[in-house]
């Protein structure tokens, strides 16, 4: 699969940064999302602890000096309470190793020493990702004779390639896992954007250019539109 410059970073990853430095925060999420990346901020443990249960990331970027809640108190709750397995990646000063070593017992997966490279941040979330993406029993995911390689950033329908912006990939992914199921709106806007949406035609406009890479004039349409509800992927005959 040809990559577009967008995309030359791989597939787009939903990052969750819990840090309460503001500078430090804005920089690591502007250089995801300048990676093509989405990227959400929590400044506490707390609000962090509440948005790595309540929505689905696929890695978490977790200082250990955070007020509200401690970073390895929530690590542990994320691992031992709420029995997540999102790879979280641990900030950790320079010559603190009881630190390094309390967050890898509590649960991180790796850590970063600061101060850091945000290259580095970046390669060290995409290899968590992957070792966790390689793990899932069926890698490729299939609607049809449409086809998705997460790990291999290919998308195949039929004998064709499907080359797709970061937005919609993301996008056909999440339907992809939850087909036949259909997603309602508020679920795909917060899979691709987090809390903070943008207007309301953002979501038609990256499904058009899904649609029409995906469904051609010769080919069965496997991306559906429920009117005032949402969208599904599925083949035709299913209802």
């Amino acid at each position: 699969m040809a990559l577009t410059q967008e995309m030359e970073s791989g597939i787009p990853m939903h990052i969750l940064v819990i840090e309460d430095n503001p500078d430090l925060a804005a920089n690591v999420c502007d250089f995801l999302q300048a990676k093509g990346h989405i990227a959400d901020v929590a400044g506490d443990g707390i609000t962090g602890l509440h948005l790595a249960i309540t929505q689905n990331y696929d890695a978490i970027v977790l200082d250990i000096i955070l007020p509200g809640m401690d970073g390895l108190t929530v690590c542990r709750k994320f691992r031992d309470e709420a029995k997540r397995t999102t790879p979280v990646l641990m900030l950790t000063a320079r010559d603190a190793l009881d630190d390094r070593v309390a967050g890898l017992e509590c649960g991180a997966d790796d850590y970063v020493l600061k101060p850091f490279a945000l290259r580095e941040l970046e390669a060290r979330l995409k290899a968590l990702v992957r070792r966790s993406t390689s793990g899932m029993t069926s890698s490729v995911l299939q609607v049809g004779d449409l086809a998705f390689d997460p790990a291999m950033i290919k998308v195949r329908r039929g004998e064709r390639d499907i080359n797709l912006p970061p937005i919609p990939l993301k996008l056909l992914e999440t339907l992809m896992r939850a087909s036949p199921r259909v997603m309602k709106r508020e679920e795909l806007e917060r899979a691709v954007w987090g809390d903070a949406p943008p207007d309301s035609d953002a979501l038609r406009s990256h499904m058009h250019t899904l649609r029409t890479a995906v469904d051609k004039a010769n080919e069965p349409s496997l991306i559906h539109t429920l009117r005032g509800i949402g969208y599904r992927i599925a083949e035709p005959d299913v209802h």
